[in-house]
């Protein structure tokens, strides 16, 4: 059986891949919005080259009389004999793992963003709001704090 599929491709797409997420994680550390927004653009563009090899990866398995799966993938690298093609795989895998990991970290980052987002955006809100302006008591919040503030 002929090993015409390779991860050469897959490798170098998922390595750019791990070092736009670098990148993003340095952006949104700095809280950089603009840059965030571009690496987002090329994200979904090495994203989208990366499921047209995963394609071509399952076209190829089929041509081979396994099926366009993962399992068709996991069935393959069976019946291969030699071990550049599993380390090739196990290397690739490595890869993924290590992407899979860098973007959930970023999504922790963007979710504290967003919390400190929403906070910023709640106390704005009530520092504006009419009906945060006076307390039960129908006196104004500022001077009950004022006069809480002297009996201490």
């Amino acid at each position: 059986m002929s090993t015409s599929i390779s991860f050469e491709q897959d490798s170098q797409l998922v390595n750019q891949l791990i070092v736009l997420l670098s990148r993003e994680q340095a952006s949104l550390v700095r809280a950089n919005m603009d840059e965030i927004e571009h690496i987002l653009d090329e994200k979904a563009q090495l994203l989208s080259q990366l499921g047209s090899t995963v394609q071509k990866r399952y076209d190829a398995l089929v041509s081979l009389g396994f099926e366009g799966s993962e399992k068709g993938m996991a069935d393959w690298l069976v019946a291969q004999k030699t071990v550049a093609v599993q380390q090739s795989w196990m290397q690739f895998h490595k890869m993924l793992t290590q992407a899979q990991e860098m973007n959930r970290v970023n999504g922790v980052l963007i979710n504290k963003h967003f919390s400190r987002n929403e906070q910023f955006l709640n106390a704005l809100h009530a520092h504006h709001s009419p009906g945060q302006m006076y307390g039960a008591n129908g006196q104004a919040t500022t001077q009950s704090y004022l006069r809480s503030g002297l009996q201490a």
